[in-house]
């Protein structure tokens, strides 16, 4: 009867993780609704899992803030050492747990937006606009908050950086995989002697997938306040009267600008990034000024009205400027190195991502691809990064071929899909590489070889889209041999780590699953 009940639930555990992949694919339009119901009738329990996470992390009196990413429910707790990570690690539907970045990172996979929005209700994380920003309760002491372990100065800036940029994430990776197909559309029209440039249907597209690069200050402007503490609406008029129409004309002009007497920088600040993270940031302190020294009954107006009329010509005559030259010399240092060897700069992106990844500091080199897309419309950051998410994907589909264990064999299968269809590398790196040792090591050396390749080749994308199958064509719009050198690529990249983990092969694991919690209860 045991060894019946857990195959059962082996069936029903996995049947969930390759689902949800196979819902990620489908062409058409899926309701939401139907998917969380076949999910649940194959034995996911959202509140039950999300129930279990909250008890065993030790309660909400023990978050400091939750926020989370495309696969991680991500935690700061104020006493790490009440979290039982062994037991968290046991709960269906958990992955991995990783600490990391003074953050205690809980892997779900796809389904952390539901969990995650089920914990928002049960702990009240939720924020109100121009709400200042405190942890799900009261800060602790700035002594114990200093020296909380893993809270050091570098972790709080990458936790900052991650926070700002996560959340654009789907819109942006939405806008690489429509320039995708738009770029597959002009290449079958040239093909055909055909110029689709023109055409109004194409120019309303491309104006969608550009949008978000265009508008970023006011993008930014909202994920930065809600970092920072600012009202998000008064850090959005900022950001739009740097990208407002009659200051682009001002700025692009042969006219002196001069404001409150004082001549100002021209620059051009739509697609700009550092600028307004600056700006808002500063703009969060005026704000929390001005909340002190005003009386309460009029502070519903002059807050927001001061805040802004102190900022705009603050941004625009030191912080904007500052923000742009700041941009300039991170976009200088890149391109140096790739000046100096795109064999080696590929060849260490490829190689290092996916370890970026275990400890959360890739979202700190977000940023560059996004500026480098911002300002001359292609990045090769992502395209390296490719590199690694396909050699991920092929060791995952080495193990799959390898293990004799029935449930690493469907985890690994489902890990590759994502990993080499989506470019979500957390359920292969944490499911079965990581766990597994040696093919990580294969997956590494791989991917740093499939980036030297693109790297020699000179590979380019124009959009910043997160590297799959799906996303290929964002790699042709800069012609045939550059696109050839990125098949090469991840070609080297997947087979490679898929060809070492079979020869090569690791420490097998036992074919009988482990108990999990609710087995056991």
């Amino acid at each position: 009867m045991v060894h019946l009940w857990r195959s059962m639930h082996f069936w029903r555990k996995n049947l969930v993780r390759i689902s949800w992949m196979k819902y990620a694919s489908d062409s058409h339009i899926i309701n939401m609704e139907e998917i969380v119901e076949s999910w649940k009738e194959q034995g996911m329990n959202y509140q039950e899992t999300a129930n279990e996470i909250l008890f065993h992390i030790g309660g909400a009196e023990n978050i400091r803030e939750m926020t989370h990413c495309f696969t991680r429910l991500r935690f700061e707790l104020r006493d790490p050492g009440k979290a039982d990570r062994g037991k968290i690690e046991r709960i269906e539907g958990v992955i991995a747990v990783v600490e990391s970045s003074g953050q205690f990172q809980v892997v779900m996979g796809t389904k952390v937006g539901r969990i995650y929005d089920l914990l928002k209700e049960m702990t009240g994380t939720e924020r109100k606009a121009g709400e200042k920003r405190e942890k799900v309760y009261h800060r602790d002491s700035k002594d114990r908050e200093k020296n909380t372990p893993g809270n050091h100065l570098g972790n709080r800036m990458i936790q900052t950086v991650s926070s700002m940029f996560t959340p654009m994430v789907p819109a942006i990776a939405a806008s690489g995989l429509l320039k995708g197909f738009l770029t597959i559309a002009r290449m079958l029209a040239s093909n055909q002697g055909i110029d689709i440039t023109g055409n109004h249907t194409y120019v309303i597209l491309l104006a969608a997938t550009d949008a978000i690069f265009y508008f970023m200050p006011i993008i930014l402007a909202y994920t930065s306040a809600r970092v920072f503490g600012a009202n998000e609406f008064v850090a959005m008029a900022l950001g739009g009267t740097m990208c407002y129409p009659s200051i682009l004309s001002l700025m692009a002009g042969e006219e002196r600008i001069r404001m409150l007497g004082v001549a100002l920088t021209r620059a051009n600040y739509t697609s700009s990034v550092i600028p307004i993270i600056i700006g808002v940031f500063i703009l969060a302190y005026v704000q929390r000024f001005l909340e002190r020294v005003i009386p309460e009954v009029l502070k519903i107006i002059l807050v927001p009205g001061l805040s802004l009329l102190v900022m705009v010509p603050a941004v625009f005559m030191v912080f904007g400027p500052v923000g742009i030259y700041l941009g300039n010399i991170i976009h200088f240092i890149y391109t140096g190195l790739m000046g100096i060897s795109p064999v080696l700069c590929g060849g260490f992106i490829g190689g290092m991502w996916c370890v970026f990844v275990i400890f959360g500091a890739h979202r700190a080199l977000v940023p560059i691809g996004i500026q480098d897309v911002a300002l001359n419309g292609r990045q090769n950051l992502l395209a390296f990064a490719g590199a690694a998410n396909f050699s991920q994907g092929g060791a995952a589909l080495g193990v799959m071929m390898r293990t004799r264990s029935r449930e690493l064999k469907a985890v690994a299968a489902s890990a590759s899909v994502a990993a080499s269809g989506c470019g979500i590398t957390e359920p292969a790196i944490y499911g079965c590489n990581l766990r597994l040792k040696r093919p990580m090591i294969y997956a590494v050396i791989c991917g740093a070889a499939g980036g030297a390749v693109m790297g020699a080749g000179g590979v380019y994308g124009d959009a910043f889209a997160n590297n799959g199958i799906l996303t290929l064509a964002t790699y042709a719009a800069f012609g045939m041999k550059k696109f050839l050198f990125y098949l090469a690529g991840i070609g080297i990249s997947f087979f490679g780590s898929a060809i070492l983990t079979m020869l090569l092969g690791f420490e097998d694991m036992d074919q009988e699953p482990e108990e999990t919690s609710w087995e056991r209860n």
